[in-house]
């Protein structure tokens, strides 16, 4: 599957639980009023946390926008910091999304590879990359819910041009604003990665 070249899909997440305002998605809208710079074509989408819709918009963003690169952004309820995660797992998946669907068999997809890594080095990310007023880390375990099942799916399809980052909820110092500004330096970072000349 080939690549639009310049071309990038930001997603966040919407609603779910006591979450009613999803950090993910407010981090997501205030990052694409920045922009990737003007020779990068961004497109932004909310995904459900429902296992089946969101897959749905998934495989529709890889049919069709047939990205250069996927980054999804996800809620971690009770992280203090931003979390680079570097793979997607197949199975595992037992919890149940906002409208009461498991995946039969807890299973992504039925003949998929246990795990696939991304194509964006997130070590390395990591260690070049440092914010002030708060903690990047870096994970191998996307968490097994909604997230790690769209970041598998998404790789599965993008042939591992897709990346996670976990963002925290938002509070007095983690703003909105705040965490778009630093999605959008991370992202901008992995374009580098991928050979974009940015700005």
């Amino acid at each position: 599957m080939d690549s639009n070249s310049n071309t990038v899909v930001v997603t966040g997440f919407g609603p779910f639980r006591q979450h009613l305002v999803n950090s993910s998605w407010e981090a997501v809208k205030e990052m694409s009023m920045l922009g990737l710079g003007e020779n990068i074509d961004l497109h932004i989408m909310q995904l459900p946390v429902a296992y089946r819709k969101a897959k749905e918009l998934v495989c529709k963003i890889w049919g069709t926008l047939q990205p250069l690169l996927t980054v999804h952004i996800g809620l971690s309820s009770s992280a203090k910091a931003i979390i680079l995660e570097q793979c997607g797992k197949n199975k595992g998946y037992k919890e149940m999304d906002v409208c009461g669907f498991c995946p039969e068999g807890g299973c992504c997809l039925s003949d998929g590879p246990e795990r696939i890594e991304s194509t964006i080095d997130m070590k390395t990310l990591w260690k070049n990359i440092s914010v002030e007023g708060i903690d990047i880390v870096f994970s191998r375990d996307a968490g097994r819910y909604i997230c790690d099942y769209i970041y598998y799916t998404s790789l599965y399809y993008g042939n591992g041009r897709a990346a996670f980052i976990h963002v925290p909820p938002l509070s007095k110092w983690v703003t909105a604003d705040f965490l778009g500004r630093t999605l959008r330096m991370i992202i901008l970072e992995m374009l580098k990665q991928c050979g974009q000349k940015t700005e």
